[in-house]
């Protein structure tokens, strides 16, 4: 990700897969609990649907959008941890999976150890979440 951009800056933006697809609005952001680095996104993917958990590495900025990588298929079907809660170590291995993300890369322990975990705005580190969060 970016480390120029405020993750509370992401709270609303639109998100697009690789092909220019809209996938949703960026609903929250979960920083790791250790560097306080901006690690997930949670796009909400419609009014009746859920929030897709995205890797902020290697998404990009992109004219006032979020531009994650993948195809939106494979977005829409990332494991469903729900939001607002912290995320397990556990379940950011599966992410990880998910996306086919190398989780021995600089950064990243195998398996993770650190969670990105909720909190809100007000607090430190944790998930940033939009005005209704």
């Amino acid at each position: 990700m970016q480390t120029d951009i405020d993750p509370r800056t992401l709270i609303g933006r639109k998100a697009f897969d690789r092909n220019g697809s809209k996938i949703g609005t960026v609903d929250e952001v979960y920083l790791d609990d250790a560097t306080g680095e901006p690690e997930w996104a949670a796009v909400r993917t419609g009014i009746f649907s859920r929030d897709a958990f995205v890797p902020l590495e290697p998404s990009r900025i992109v004219d006032d959008t979020l531009r994650v990588p993948f195809d939106r298929a494979l977005i829409k079907d990332a494991p469903d941890f729900g939001v607002g809660r912290h995320l397990s170590p556990e379940q950011e291995l599966q992410l990880y999976h998910h996306y086919g993300l190398d989780v021995s890369a600089p950064g990243h322990e195998t398996p993770p150890t650190r969670p990105a975990r909720p909190t809100r705005p007000d607090q430190n580190f944790g998930r940033i979440a939009g005005e209704d969060g």
